[in-house]
């Protein structure tokens, strides 16, 4: 048991996923926060400003070029995969019991985010926890067009890496002092998360 707990916080350790995991463990990471609906508690945008952040000081040996490749690579997919399950099987994801990893509320937040936003909700998505994994899942279960979903999925993924890998590595290579406030910067992102998940529930309840 206690193995078990030590695994979910590494996986939610950031800074300990790139300075063990390095470039495949993140890359993996991502792929499965972006489409996987059982991946949605993984880190994601504090993982990617802290991924840019850690290789504009050189504590992650990356290429820039390389690092935005790969995660960018693999948000695009790992949404591409939630779209084909919820293309294929969206019906039993809807129907399945609530447990740890799955409950409709996650679903309905979505929907709201795609009633709100439209199309673009991909997009806007990206930047949304919980939302970002569930929203190809829905997009699929609805049957949404293939050639504008990865339209959508593209320039969502281009922006949210851009953003948050370019914006971390910008900030490490000129600050450098940066690294020793990781865990300011994770507690950031969290507040940010724990607004963004609550807000999305609320709305869902009043919407219900």
């Amino acid at each position: 048991m206690h193995q078990i707990i030590d695994f979910f916080q590494y996986l939610l350790n950031s800074e300990e996923i790139i300075r063990t995991g390095g470039l495949v463990l993140i890359t993996l990471i991502i792929f499965v926060e972006n489409g996987v609906f059982f991946g949605f508690f993984l880190p994601g945008d504090y993982l990617l400003f802290l991924a840019g952040v850690f290789a504009g000081t050189k504590v992650l040996n990356v290429p820039l070029l390389l690092l935005l490749s790969c995660i960018f690579g693999a948000a695009v997919l790992g949404s591409l995969l939630g779209y084909i399950t919820g293309y294929y099987f969206g019906g039993q994801i809807q129907n399945r019991k609530e447990s740890l990893f799955f409950k409709k509320k996650y679903i309905e937040n979505t929907r709201v985010a795609f009633e709100k936003y439209g199309k673009s909700a991909l997009i806007v998505a990206r930047f949304l926890p919980v939302v970002r994994t569930f929203a190809p899942i829905l997009a699929g279960l609805i049957h949404m067009n293939f050639r504008l979903f990865m339209f959508y999925n593209f320039v969502g993924g281009a922006f949210w890496v851009l953003v948050l890998v370019g914006g971390g590595y910008y900030s490490g290579e000129r600050f450098p002092w940066i690294i020793n406030y990781v865990h300011w910067i994770i507690l950031f992102f969290l507040s940010i998360t724990t607004f963004t998940v609550v807000r999305g529930y609320l709305n869902a309840r009043r919407e219900a």
